[in-house]
């Protein structure tokens, strides 16, 4: 479920091919009113904080994987600039990450431009969700990350 990567994330993964035997699908969900009604997000959350928030990254996580029918799912909230949203700092992103064991969010603040900012926000996306499907067990990716 992407907010701020507008599909990057997605798009990363099914550039590997084969994708299609495991990448069952996505949401972009810019608009509250997605989030909301297509995710399950809270709405009086997100009218109370705002999009860039982590209980809005875990529960969009959590939407998404109930739209899919997926055993894993990763989410992306945050603000890539130019200017500061929901009273957040540009470069402030939640990534979101659901799996059978749970969900848990990680709070990042890049810096950069827009696309700069999106750029890593993606990335890391990726490289939590594939910590996950490992179990947490990623040597040199979970010390990158931790």
């Amino acid at each position: 479920a992407e907010s701020l990567t507008g599909g990057d994330v997605g798009g990363a993964i099914c550039t590997v091919p084969g994708a299609s035997a495991y990448y069952r699908g996505g949401v972009i969900s810019y608009a509250y009113e997605v989030k909301a009604q297509v995710l399950g997000v809270d709405a009086q959350l997100l009218a109370r904080e705002g999009a860039v928030h982590p209980a809005v990254a875990v529960q969009m996580a959590v939407g998404a994987a109930r739209v899919c029918g997926a055993d894993y799912a990763v989410s992306t909230t945050g603000v890539a600039g130019p200017d500061p949203a929901d009273g957040q700092p540009v470069g402030t992103v939640y990534i979101g990450v659901c799996s059978p064991g749970g969900s848990e969010v990680f709070e990042r603040h890049y810096s950069g431009d827009r696309a700069q900012i999106r750029a890593a926000a993606s990335a890391d996306a990726i490289a939590l969700l594939a910590r996950a499907v490992r179990g947490g067990a990623g040597g040199v990716l979970e010390n990158e990350l931790a």
